[in-house]
């Protein structure tokens, strides 16, 4: 698969690229029944780990069925299952029929372009955000969660999270997160997926600096490429963020009775940093949006610079061509109505000292004016 791909043509490349970016995928056919669960070829294989705990206790467990679950949840006050991988479609329904999962929320688990969203379902929360994975927004997955009175069910695409500092608060038995209802460790997860987006937006900002100093001192036409990526990376975590921020607002505002008030306080922060980092993307949207005018600019500043030079060098021939075309006419020399230097024994260098003199005064002239050297442009402005 990797071979094949690697031999694409560079324009396919692209749009898979693009596509990635875009987030517009879509695995299963179009008319299909609602409810319908199709696992992407792709998609990896299913491991699910549960996380059984109270204020006294916890286990870790590993499980292949989801009777083990079942028996498990009867025996703990809260259950956290984190399923990772969706190519098990089986186990991924009996999951729902033990949960009593709605068929369109899991659906929209095993479908990875989903916009972040809550929605509220008889005795339970359906919730979708997205995490990203290293510096890219293109490298990131859907997680979704379905919490209930409780336990928590996750669902990763793959694995490789964000959530180790939660797990490490759980076994360690560190603040309120296992004396609390499974609403707080949702808090908790979606508060530890926001915070992964700061260092992608760092990353971000550093690559701005460098391609601004690189605008500013040597503008090549690649950068306007790098800040045209720069631009659609930044659009596909605002169109990550933008909806995030919504859908904690909507759990806030909603009161549904599976989240108390004293989790709603911690949900307000969560908020606030879905805030932040809509401000942190659309302040890199602008830069980057500045940095190809400052593009612009700098090339044709640098463009004036050049017919600058090649003016004043234009300027100082045309004196100099007149001269040179004047005496190079080879009229009689012995017509009176003819240039009589053209008869004197040192008309040539003369004639050279003449024009090298008109040549020099332009050139002292043009840098008194400031329009040539940086200590004459000094001096113009002083003056």
């Amino acid at each position: 698969m990797t071979e094949t791909r690697n031999n694409l043509p560079e324009k396919d490349k692209t749009r898979r690229r693009r596509s990635r970016l875009s987030g517009l995928r879509h695995f299963g056919k179009p008319g299909e029944q609602p409810g319908t669960l199709v696992a992407r070829a792709d998609a990896a294989e299913t491991r699910i780990e549960v996380f059984a705990y109270g204020p006294d206790e916890l286990t870790e467990h590993t499980v292949t069925t989801a009777r083990e679950i079942e028996d498990l949840r009867e025996q703990s006050p809260v259950l956290w299952v984190n399923v990772v991988g969706l190519g098990d479609v089986d186990l991924l329904r009996q999951l729902g029929d033990n949960f009593s999962l709605h068929r369109l929320a899991l659906e929209d688990v095993v479908n990875v372009h989903q916009r972040p969203k809550a929605e509220e379902y008889d005795d339970h929360i359906f919730i979708t955000a997205r995490m990203v994975h290293g510096d890219a927004p293109a490298d990131s997955e859907q997680v979704s969660m379905f919490m209930g009175a409780n336990y928590l069910l996750t669902f990763q695409e793959r694995e490789g999270d964000c959530f180790e500092p939660v797990r490490k608060r759980l076994r360690d038995g560190r603040g309120r997160i296992r004396s609390s209802p499974p609403d707080y460790l949702c808090y908790a997860l979606l508060d530890a997926l926001i915070d992964g987006y700061y260092p992608v937006l760092e990353h971000y900002g550093d690559r701005l600096e460098d391609i601004e100093d690189a605008v500013v001192t040597d503008p090549q036409p690649e950068h306007v490429q790098v800040l045209h990526d720069l631009k659609r990376e930044l659009l596909m975590i605002r169109r990550s963020v933008w909806p995030l921020r919504e859908m904690i607002n909507t759990v806030i505002r909603d009161e549904h009775d599976l989240f108390t008030d004293p989790t709603r306080v911690y949900l307000r922060d969560c908020y606030d940093h879905a805030i932040q980092l809509m401000d942190i993307v659309e302040t890199y949207r602008e830069i980057a949006s500045g940095l190809i005018d400052v593009y612009i600019s700098s090339v044709g500043a640098r463009m004036n610079e050049v017919m600058q030079v090649l003016t004043i060098i234009a300027t100082i021939f045309i004196p100099l061509g007149f001269i040179a075309g004047l005496y190079g006419m080879n009229f009689d020399t012995q017509s009176p109505w003819n240039m009589p230097e053209l008869a004197f024994r040192f008309g040539y260098p003369v004639t050279l000292l003449v024009m090298a003199l008109i040549g020099g005064g332009m050139l002292f002239y043009f840098w008194r004016k400031g329009w040539i050297g940086s200590s004459g442009g000094k001096r113009s402005r002083r003056r």
